[in-house]
C-alpha cells in the first residue's frame, strides 16, 4: 500500500455515521505525517493538475514572484511543507514545453524549492537574481508570460508593485508586449481541487462539525451562566488544543423572544459584547478550521430547551426548514461555465416564487477561507457582484453554501433568521455536501439523534 494511502486511511479510520451522544472526531495527524501529507498533496497539483490549467488557459510561462514575509498568497501554496515563508526573494517559473513534454519546473533560487523545483540561479555566472531570471526566458522565448496581476481578484493579484518594476525593468522590451495577468490559470489553480485533497477533506470538515457539535452542547453551555464570548474561546482553545489553526474568529450569537431585530449586522460588527445563554434561546455558530492547509466554514443552529421541554419548538423547525430548501434550491442551480451571478439571480427568483425571503452569499472554500472562484452574492450584494460574480464555475471545485431566510414567527412576534452554511463539491455528478448537512437543530441538551 502506497505510503499515501496508508495515511488517509489512518485519517479516515473513525469517520462514521454520528450515533447520539458519540463523538467522531477523527485522529489528528502528528507534524511529521502532516508534512508528508501536504508534500503528497503538493506533488499530484504540481505534476498532475497544473500541466492540465495552463493547457486549459493557454498560458506558456507562468512566473510567481515573491519577498519574504510579503507573499504572493498563491506562492504559499506552492511550497512545500518545512517552507513556511518565502526565502529572500524567491522566484518560482513553470514552462509548459509543448504537446507530449513535461512541464518545466524551475526555482530562479540558490537552493532547491522542495523536491519538484530545482534551483537554477549560479551566482557566479549571474551575480543579479533577476539576470538569471531574464537569461532563463529568452532562451525558452515563451509566446506569452503570466503574471500575478487582477483586477478583480485579490489572491491573484500577489505581485507587489516593486517586484513587478524591477522585473519589467530587467525584462528586455521585445518580451513586454509577451506579459499578460495569470488571472484565470491563477483560480483555476487555488480553486481546482485534487483527488488527493477530495480524500482527505471529509475528515477535516467531520473534524469541524465535531468541535462544533461539542462546544454548542450541555458539555459546555450551562444557561444562566455560560456567555456567548465564552463559548467562542471554547472554540478558539479546542482548535489550539488540537494543534489546528482558525482562518477567522468565531461568532456565537442569539436569537430569542424579546424585542432585539437579528440582522447580519449585528452577528458580526454589532452584536453585544457578550450575552448570557438562556433557556429558550436560539443559538447560531460560525466558525472555521485549516487542517493540511484546506479550510472549513461552518454555521449552525442550536436550541437551549426550557425546563419542561424534550424538543425543539415547531415553529423554529419549520424556519429551519425554509433554510434547508433554499440550499437545495441553490446547489440545483449549480452548472458547468454558468457564473456566480446567474446562479445567484435564479435561485433568488427560484426562491421568491417559493415563497421564500432569502439572502444569499456563497463562497469557494479550499486553500483559502474566502477562496478563489465565482463569488455567488454577498449579503449586501444581491443583485450581484461585479468581476468576481462574473466567473464562471467549473467542475472538482468546492464552495461554502452560505445563506438565510428571514422567517416571521407571531410566537415570538418577530422575524427570525436562519443562516446556514456548509461545505460541498461540485463535479461532473452535481453537487454533494463534504460531511453531509444539518437537517434539524440540535438541542442543549441532547436529547435527539444529532445528525
Amino acid at each position: 500500500m502506497k505510503p499515501f494511502i496508508l495515511v488517509i486511511t489512518f485519517l479516515l479510520t473513525f469517520i462514521s455515521l454520528k450515533l447520539v451522544g458519540q463523538s467522531n472526531m477523527p485522529t489528528i495527524l502528528i507534524e511529521k505525517n502532516r508534512a508528508e501529507v501536504v508534500d503528497q498533496i503538493l506533488e499530484e497539483r504540481l505534476e498532475v493538475l497544473l500541466p492540465e490549467l495552463m493547457k486549459r488557459n493557454n498560458i506558456k510561462m507562468w512566473v510567481i514572484i515573491s519577498r519574504e514575509y510579503n507573499e504572493d498568497p498563491l506562492l504559499k501554496t506552492m511550497l512545500p511543507s518545512t517552507w513556511l515563508s518565502a526565502r529572500r526573494r524567491t522566484i518560482l517559473l513553470f514552462f509548459d514545453k509543448g504537446e507530449g513534454a513535461e512541464i518545466e519546473k524551475i526555482a530562479i533560487a540558490r537552493y532547491d524549492v522542495g523536491k519538484l523545483l530545482k534551483g537554477s540561479w549560479d551566482v557566479d555566472v549571474y551575480p543579479d537574481q533577476w539576470d538569471a531570471l531574464v537569461e532563463i526566458i529568452k532562451e525558452r522565448n515563451p509566446e506569452n508570460i503570466g503574471i500575478n496581476i487582477s483586477g478583480h481578484f485579490g489572491l491573484s493579484d500577489g505581485l507587489v508593485y516593486t517586484e513587478y518594476a524591477q522585473f519589467m525593468d530587467a525584462l528586455p522590451k521585445e518580451f513586454h508586449d509577451r506579459v499578460i495577468s495569470a488571472e484565470p490559470l491563477a483560480i483555476n489553480w487555488l480553486e481546482t481541487r485534487s483527488q488527493k485533497e477530495l480524500e482527505i477533506y471529509p475528515a477535516i470538515c467531520r473534524i469541524g462539525h465535531e468541535i462544533i457539535n461539542e462546544g454548542l452542547s450541555e458539555k459546555v453551555i450551562h444557561p444562566g451562566i455560560t456567555s456567548t464570548e465564552d463559548v467562542v474561546w471554547w472554540l478558539r482553545d479546542k482548535v489550539r488544543e488540537l494543534g489546528l489553526d482558525t482562518w477567522f474568529h468565531p461568532t456565537v450569537s442569539v436569537q430569542r423572544e424579546d424585542a432585539e431585530n437579528f440582522d447580519h449586522l449585528r452577528t458580526f460588527s454589532k452584536k453585544p459584547d457578550k450575552q448570557i445563554i438562556q433557556q429558550g434561546d436560539l443559538l447560531h455558530v460560525d466558525f472555521g478550521i485549516t487542517y493540511l492547509r484546506l479550510s472549513t466554514d461552518q454555521q449552525q443552529h442550536f436550541y437551549v430547551l426550557k425546563e419542561g421541554e424534550t424538543k425543539v419548538p415547531e415553529f423554529l423547525n419549520k424556519a429551519f426548514a425554509n433554510s434547508n430548501r433554499l440550499q437545495d434550491i441553490l446547489t440545483s442551480n449549480f452548472k458547468e461555465g454558468r457564473t456566480g451571478n446567474e446562479i445567484l439571480k435564479l435561485s433568488l427568483e427560484q426562491a421568491k416564487g417559493e415563497g421564500i425571503q432569502a439572502s444569499i452569499y456563497t463562497h469557494p472554500i479550499g486553500l483559502h477561507g474566502h477562496a478563489a472562484g465565482p463569488t455567488i452574492g454577498m449579503w449586501d450584494q444581491q443583485q450581484g457582484v461585479p468581476g468576481n460574480g462574473d466567473y464562471p464555475m467549473f467542475y472538482n471545485t468546492a464552495y461554502s453554501i452560505e445563506l438565510n431566510t428571514s422567517n416571521e414567527i407571531p410566537e415570538w412576534n418577530k422575524i427570525i433568521r436562519i443562516m446556514l452554511e456548509e461545505d460541498g463539491y461540485f463535479n461532473e455528478n452535481g453537487f454533494h455536501y463534504i460531511d453531509g448537512r444539518q437537517k434539524q437543530i440540535l438541542t442543549i441538551p441532547r436529547n435527539a439523534a444529532s445528525y
